[in-house]
């Protein structure tokens, strides 16, 4: 398995339509950056937040999600209180090939703020909008900007094709077009 460079990212993301819209150099004038980068490509959240909250004393249970433990927000930035978290989506939507699987990593302005994000890794043949899990770990409230970057996904091609795809196996996450919440 290889990581696999900016020049194969852009021919996949122009070709096959893996990354829509796609930012064919990297953004950075007055932003978080975003966009193409050596080895990979940093997503941009959107603008549609899912705040974790406890006022309804709500236990979080992902075989039964409760949708009182969090606020929607559509807002430029939002504030994650400390301690907390909160669920976005990308701005991008991305087709998976059947030979690749990707890691997300945080991007160092944010990780330096104390600010995780953790995504699960794209699967062969899997595609939607990602859904962003961002965690502030510092006791202090934290602001997250929409429509700039977020986190960097890394693509790692096999050197054969997988026996069952995501696809195949109609995963419960395929295709998804908001920030969804635990399924079973």
């Amino acid at each position: 398995m290889a990581i696999k460079s900016d020049r194969w990212i852009r021919q996949q993301a122009t070709e096959h339509q893996m990354i829509v819209p796609f930012s064919e150099k990297q953004v950075s004038a007055g932003v978080i950056s975003y966009g193409l980068s050596s080895y990979g490509y940093d997503l941009r959240v959107s603008d549609e937040f899912k705040i974790f909250t406890n006022v309804n004393s709500a236990i979080i249970d992902p075989k039964a999600f409760d949708e009182r433990s969090f606020v929607s927000v559509q807002a430029a930035s939002v504030i994650i209180p400390p301690n907390s978290f909160a669920l976005a989506r990308s701005i991008e939507y991305f087709k998976i090939p059947r030979d690749v699987l990707t890691i997300c990593v945080g991007k160092s302005t944010y990780a330096r703020c104390g600010i995780i994000v953790n995504v699960t890794p794209f699967e062969p043949e899997w595609e939607g909008f990602v859904t962003l899990e961002i965690s502030n770990t510092t006791p202090l409230p934290a602001r997250i900007y929409a429509n700039e970057g977020l986190c960097q996904i890394l693509f790692f091609q096999s050197d054969e094709v997988c026996e069952t795809s995501y696809a195949d196996r109609k995963g419960k996450y395929q295709k998804q077009q908001g920030i969804v919440l635990p399924k079973l």
